[in-house]
């Protein structure tokens, strides 16, 4: 699926925008959608707000909604809308899992030592991590299945460099 190169401007937009259209439920395996996707470069931010706002609306006028087929109709028909506002992407509903993570975070373990264990929530080939100031990484999903507790301990400075960790879904830098 990685069909732009990383440093552009198609790339951006797709790190941008994905979460959100994930979020509601776009499904970016799919290969018509992939296909789409390559063959689109211009009017592409047109194109990821309009389904978007869209999907928004049939949400909220409980209508049903097939997102992965409305993001290729609004590729494939350089959809524009005049509805769009960027508040859009701090919606809860379309925050990516690990921004809910990250916000759960200040909650549960409080703004401080949040920020003394989190350096960043990023992607890499698809795939949601958290990376730990003591240079730790681990999957967003993972961190969910393990729970806050078991998660800080990973995190820790103190944390032991050899934890066994029975799992692939963690990784060390």
């Amino acid at each position: 699926m990685w069909f732009w190169s990383a440093d552009s401007v198609e790339q951006e937009l797709f790190n941008l925008y994905a979460p959100a259209l994930q979020s509601l439920g776009v499904n970016f395996n799919d290969e018509q959608l992939q296909d789409t996707l390559e063959a689109a470069s211009y009017s592409l931010e047109d194109a990821f707000r309009s389904a978007i706002v869209y999907m928004l609306w049939l949400e909220e006028n409980l209508k049903p909604i097939y997102p992965t087929a409305i993001l290729i109709e609004a590729l494939a028909n350089q959809w524009r809308t005049k509805y769009w506002k960027p508040e859009y992407l701090e919606l809860e509903q379309l925050l990516s899992r690990g921004k809910r993570w990250w916000r759960a975070a200040v909650d549960k373990w409080g703004y401080d030592e949040r920020n003394q264990l989190v350096a960043d929530i990023f992607y890499d080939h698809g795939q949601e991590f958290i990376k730990f100031r003591n240079g730790k990484e681990i999957l967003v999903d993972t961190a969910y299945k393990w729970g806050w507790e078991r998660v800080a301990d990973y995190a820790s400075p103190l944390s032991e460099n050899n934890w066994s960790l029975g799992s692939i879904n963690a990784r060390e830098s």
